[in-house]
């Protein structure tokens, strides 16, 4: 199951890092608190959408570019064998007794822009990692670990 906060978190969190600025800095600057900026980056708390644009102006990005990069690795996810397979289906399909070994990070794949990896946290939460590919990345493959 993908978890668009968290989706959403990860995309603010390397914004902001990939501009060297600290949590407060971007807390100050769109007028929230520190510790409620930390639970949006986190994926625990899903921000209003008056909160987010807020978000968005004090990193200087438009909110369509955010949105748009958390619909490219939405679409790259759901492409991935297995990442919208519930945990009980996926424990069917495992010989009984035995305990699922598939967390950690599961697969990473690329189109060329955007690299997706996905781990499998709990049976209702899976973490989904995305960066953009640098031009010079031409050519990724589809690597799946366990």
């Amino acid at each position: 199951m993908i978890l668009l906060r968290r989706v959403i978190g990860d995309a603010l969190r390397a914004r902001r890092q990939g501009q060297q600025r600290t949590l407060r800095e971007v807390s100050t600057a769109a007028n929230v608190s520190l510790g409620y900026l930390s639970e949006i980056e986190r994926g625990h708390k899903e921000p209003s959408s008056e909160l987010l644009a807020a978000i968005c102006d004090a990193l200087g990005a438009r909110l369509s570019e955010l949105l748009r990069e958390v619909s490219d690795t939405v679409a790259l996810a759901e492409q991935m064998p297995g990442v919208l397979v519930s945990m009980q289906e996926e424990q069917a399909d495992s010989p009984a007794g035995s305990k699922s070994t598939n967390r950690g990070v599961r697969q990473v794949t690329s189109d060329g822009k955007v690299a997706v990896s996905v781990r499998q946290d709990s049976p209702l939460k899976a973490t989904l990692r995305s960066a953009r590919v640098r031009p010079t990345e031409r050519d990724r493959d589809v690597v799946c670990a366990a």
